[in-house]
């Protein structure tokens, strides 16, 4: 479960400003924020259903972005390569380094 909401905190970074601003408070509540979906019904006096039906269909739609448009993807990658460039660096490899900073560009 932790690893689900790593993943979606990351892809609601990504994708935020194409949602909803429901979909935004709804997905900001749940996971940013931590409040259950009793909370969340509460607070927008609808039924704790109707919230979970729309983070379901809102995580949903988040994923479809991200199989289209990559962007979180590449962040790992991207991330990945930094963290092997730090160490690479410390070794003084020039030529290893070279090759990583490459990588990185062609990851845009």
């Amino acid at each position: 479960m932790l690893e689900k909401t790593t993943r979606m905190n990351y892809l609601f970074d990504f994708y935020q400003a194409l949602l909803t601003p429901k979909q935004r408070s709804y997905m900001e509540m749940y996971y940013l924020e931590d409040l259950s979906l009793g909370e969340i019904a509460e607070s927008f006096d609808v039924s704790r259903q109707a919230v979970y039906d729309n983070i379901r269909r809102t995580e949903a739609m988040i994923e479809s972005y991200e199989k289209k448009l990559h962007l979180y993807d590449r962040f790992k990658e991207r991330s990945a390569l930094l963290d092997e460039l730090e160490v690479v660096f410390d070794s003084d490899n020039q030529a290893g380094a070279k090759n990583l900073i490459q990588k990185i560009k062609e990851l845009d």
